[in-house]
């Protein structure tokens, strides 16, 4: 069974998306737009979450500068985030929201529910659970009932807390889905450092364990260290082998090899390209991914042909994770499908606002008429406020 799929979100005072909604969101699924357009801010409205259910929201929060960083500028109201998920294909809809407020400085939980779609018969959406303020209720799904709870601080997660109980499932899965995300902020720099030897099972966010985590592919999923490499291989033909050496004072030591030299030379000698498209298929390929991954930017370091490569690599992992990537590049979106493309721009307000290219009748006109969606979007076509730059036929014969 695959995990969680988030269907929609929407997003209200965080920064520049003062009330963004999108819906509709695939398993895979590509953002882009121009500096400034809010892809980062919403990228970082994931890594929020996580955050929050890992490190508590007191650390998300202030990590962030608080209300006066966080919350829209000209606006008032609650931070707020709620995002839409079926467990399963077949199960029904679930909708988390959180909001977030600040007293005397610091983050408070105004109000935060769980509920899910019922039947038309059956009324209204039914809610699990429901908190303001540090204070609410539960339903215990095993009889029904709903129980009142109180949390230590106003500041605390109520699904952190009562998702450890196995009487409330729904929420229990909920905490172990938002907790479990991966949000990529992968570091050449890092990743060249040698680590202390031993198989470590999860690639960091910096990527500074990825020795380590070939290590423990090697010993416990050889077969899925060896689809990294023969899909590495793919991409950049020279490279025969990847290995890795204990050095005297304990630490692991990562080695590549070129075709069709006969020795390997340290990980810290090959290209940034390599050692970054290594970090992300190793991602990729993990035999239990993290149900939601975030990439963010993958075209720095890499070549642009390899872009079309890695974009078909994060279709094939959204069969297992959930994949949002944040990119810049037209290659990259050129190996997408239109509905997978959300493009963000700045409205006459200030704020971001969200244009699917696949509701645009021109765009899927182009399509079907052979220009490619990453030249499209290059020439200003998904930007439905200003005329286009570029005459329809020069666009088309640019593509051909």
């Amino acid at each position: 069974m695959r995990p969680p799929v988030i269907e929609s979100i929407k997003i209200e005072n965080y920064r520049v998306l003062q009330n963004v909604e999108i819906k509709k969101l695939k398993p895979f699924t590509a953002l882009l737009g121009p500096n400034g357009s809010g892809k980062s801010t919403l990228f970082d409205v994931f890594a929020f979450m996580e955050t929050c259910f890992t490190l508590g929201v007191r650390n998300a929060w202030d990590g962030r500068g608080g209300l006066r960083q966080l919350r829209s500028r000209n606006t008032s109201g609650p931070v707020a985030i709620q995002i839409s998920y079926r467990e399963d294909p077949r199960e029904r809809l679930l909708t988390y929201r959180l909001e977030i407020t600040e007293e005397k400085g610091r983050p408070v939980v105004s109000r935060e529910w769980l509920r899910w779609t019922v039947s038309p018969a059956q009324g209204r959406p039914r809610h699990i659970l429901d908190f303001q303020n540090g204070a609410g209720y539960v339903v215990d799904q095993e009889t029904g009932k709903t129980q009142q709870e109180a949390l230590d601080g106003p500041d605390r997660l109520a699904v952190n807390a009562l998702g450890q109980f196995k009487s409330h499932p729904r929420v229990a899965a909920l905490r172990r889905f938002i907790s479990g995300w991966y949000l990529s902020y992968l570091s050449v720099a890092e990743e060249r450092q040698s680590p202390v030897a031993g198989p470590q099972e999860k690639l960091s966010k910096s990527g500074d364990n990825i020795s380590n985590v070939l290590q423990f592919l090697k010993e416990n999923h050889p077969e899925r260290l060896e689809a990294v490499i023969n899909a590495l291989k793919d991409t950049v033909p020279a490279l025969e082998r990847i290995d890795y050496d204990t050095s005297p004072d304990g630490r692991l030591v990562l080695f590549i090899k070129d075709a069709p030299f006969d020795d390997s030379v340290l990980a810290s000698n090959a290209s940034d390209g390599t050692l970054k498209l290594l970090s992300y298929l190793t991602l990729l390929y993990d035999p239990a991914p993290a149900p939601f991954i975030g990439i963010e930017e993958p075209e720095n370091h890499l070549y642009p042909t390899v872009l079309p490569g890695l974009a078909d690599q994060c279709r094939q992992a959204s069969e297992r994770s959930q994949v949002l990537v944040t990119t810049h590049s037209h290659d990259f979106v050129n190996s997408c499908k239109p509905d997978e493309v959300i493009a963000l721009y700045r409205g006459g307000d200030g704020y971001t606002r969200v244009v699917r290219p696949h509701t645009m009748p021109l765009v899927t006109d182009m399509l079907e008429n052979g220009a490619l969606l990453g030249t499209l979007w290059q020439e200003g076509y998904f930007d439905d406020l200003p005329a286009p730059k570029t005459p329809v036929a020069e666009v088309e014969s640019v593509s051909r």
